[in-house]
């Protein structure tokens, strides 16, 4: 597994949504209100639109073309069939990490974080 922090535990909070690049790979970390962080694709499975500039309301996530709205705990759509990608996540040592297979070892130079 090649885990690659994200940002700071403290800098993301319950029912907050954040997005970020790394490796040339898009991300976003939801925490639902009483959930877990999770972390999922950056792109809508619908027509590849950021979700970064979707809606998080601390529960489900809506992409912000079509309105399709994802669940926040698992991604799954709940007026569409189909789901987001997942990828592990884990918090380590005080920071957010997320794993992707696409990751190289010797490539990492750090995350960018595009706001949340």
């Amino acid at each position: 597994m090649a885990y690659r922090a994200v940002c700071r535990q403290q800098s993301l909070l319950e029912g907050e949504m954040a997005a970020f690049e790394i490796q040339g790979h898009d991300f976003i970390v939801l925490w639902p209100e009483e959930s877990e962080p999770r972390a999922f694709g950056g792109a809508c499975p619908h027509q590849g639109v950021p979700l970064r500039r979707g809606f998080f309301n601390g529960r489900t996530l809506t992409c912000p073309l079509h309105q399709w709205v994802f669940d926040g705990r698992d991604g799954l759509g709940l007026n569409a069939g189909c789901q987001l990608k997942s990828y592990p996540l884990r918090i380590r040592e005080g920071m957010v990490e997320v794993d992707h297979p696409g990751f190289m070892e010797a490539d990492f130079t750090g995350a960018d974080s595009h706001g949340h």
